[in-house]
């Protein structure tokens, strides 16, 4: 049986939790992947209240969609992040507003309560940003030692430690998006991520192919050195633009604008090669959801929507377990 097809909430947290169910649901979609914004899911009363959980989970029923997963991309960037300025203030409670250490201090404690409302809500694994506070070195100039790198982290390890450590008491397993910006933004920062924190098996990835295609980095290959690691996936597009006068860190230039080196697309719209990642993750035994997460400037989100789920249901397909000429043998 093909994996069951999905869309992240995040893009559409200005749309009430009952009308986007309804219009997922008439699309074609099999599930939801709750975003902890919007009203689509408040993780301090899904943490505390069972009748909330309910009340969530009765409106993805009422449509006949599922729950795999929930993800808490904002609180979860807020943790590591070196500045945590004006530009996050709206991902935290007002009266953290211009206080990058209250903003932090609030995130760690979201974070904990996302396991709890994830064990609540009946899902085994949340999404979600690290933030780093090296993320601004990535060019080495002013110079950058290698122990400043080190110790960026060993501060990861420091500040998600206990963070994993509620994650395990409620059987939940956090998947950071490997995403610049993020404590492991590629394959090499994934594998150091990974052993900064003992390889815990609490902390694994939420694979999305769109970020690794513009660093020109294999997603086949990411998924291949981390198959047990892979705990939920987005499917998302992206095109690299780059013809000699465009540059690959995009000029300062917002998404959809002219003269940006890459930008997301619509899936199928791109140049990831999904057929290859597919067989990937059919090797790999991956049988969790295939997420939608739709993004695409130049394109309505309705008709993104769609094509999106059309194009994903006739991408997937069950693996064969025997050879297909072993007829033959009969």
């Amino acid at each position: 049986m093909a994996r069951p097809v999905t869309i992240f909430t995040g893009q559409w947290a200005d749309l009430p939790l009952e009308e986007l169910a309804k219009t997922m649901a008439g699309i074609g979609y099999d599930g939801l992947e709750l975003a902890c914004w919007g009203d689509h899911l408040d993780v301090f009363k899904a943490a505390e209240d069972m009748d909330y959980c309910q009340k969530q989970k009765r409106i993805l029923e009422k449509h006949g969609l599922k729950l795999f997963a929930i993800s808490n991309h904002l609180t979860g960037q807020l943790v590591c992040d070196l500045n945590n300025d004006s530009r996050s203030d709206a991902f935290a409670p007002a009266d953290c507003a211009g206080d990058a250490e209250k903003k932090r201090a609030w995130a760690v404690e979201a974070m904990k309560t996302t396991a709890r409302a994830a064990k609540n809500m009946g899902v085994k694994v949340v999404n979600g940003f690290t933030g780093s506070s090296i993320w601004h070195m990535l060019y080495s100039f002013p110079p950058v030692s290698d122990e400043m790198i080190d110790e960026g982290f060993e501060y990861f390890a420091r500040m998600w430690n206990p963070i994993l450590d509620v994650f395990d008491e409620c059987g939940v397993k956090f998947a950071l998006e490997v995403h610049p910006t993020e404590i492991a933004f590629d394959t090499i920062t994934a594998k150091r991520a990974l052993e900064a924190i003992g390889n815990r098996e609490a902390f694994g990835f939420n694979f999305d192919p769109s970020h690794l295609h513009w660093q020109r980095v294999d997603p086949v290959r990411f998924l291949q050195e981390f198959s047990n690691r892979i705990y939920h996936m987005h499917m998302k597009d992206a095109a690299l633009q780059l013809d000699g006068y465009t540059g690959i860190l995009a000029s300062h230039l917002n998404f959809g604008q002219p003269g940006r080196g890459w930008d997301f697309r619509s899936l199928g719209r791109g140049g990831i090669d999904f057929e290859e990642i597919i067989r990937m993750l059919n090797q790999i035994g991956y049988q969790g959801p295939l997420s939608v997460e739709w993004e695409d400037c130049g394109m309505d989100r309705i008709h993104g929507a769609t094509e999106s789920c059309e194009f994903v249901k006739a991408l997937d397909f069950t693996p064969s377990n025997s050879q297909f000429d072993a007829a033959f043998d009969q």
